[in-house]
């Protein structure tokens, strides 16, 4: 792999390279926007194409879980000599109970410590901390 040289000139001066590598940085910049927007334009089309798979998911979901709930009140409805109430008020109760079981695991996980990366926050202070005493 052969290395590309950039043609200097020799002769020129400070301003005039001063010129140059003020065009540079603005070529230099421009070309990182527009890289910024393509990649902002692809993560808004990979993150709307997600949420639509997300949202049927979710109603998959709820028309399956009603169609349970309607088979299982059903179900006990049967067992128990035909009293559908019977079943109608287990299977809410059924519900209820793994209701308060998942909403007491969810309210334990946002107990934990905060999701505001305290960590990388710790460790950009002993950075900077760092970067002082080597300046100093």
């Amino acid at each position: 792999m052969a290395i590309e040289r950039i043609p200097t000139d020799p002769d020129a001066g400070i301003p005039d390279l001063i010129r140059q590598l003020g065009d540079d940085s603005k070529r230099l910049v421009a070309d990182e926007v527009r890289l910024a927007k393509l990649e902002m334009k692809e993560s808004v089309q990979r993150a709307g194409t997600g949420a639509v798979q997300l949202a049927v998911a979710f109603g998959i979901g709820v028309v399956m879980l009603v169609a349970l709930t309607i088979f299982l009140a059903t179900l006990i409805g049967r067992i128990a000599a035909g009293h559908m109430w019977v079943g109608a008020l287990v299977t809410g109760l059924i519900e209820l109970a793994v209701a308060v079981v998942l909403l007491r695991r969810g309210m334990g996980v946002l107990r934990e410590p905060s999701y505001t990366l305290e960590e990388t926050r710790a460790a950009l202070k002993d950075t900077a901390v760092w970067a002082r005493s080597q300046r100093s």
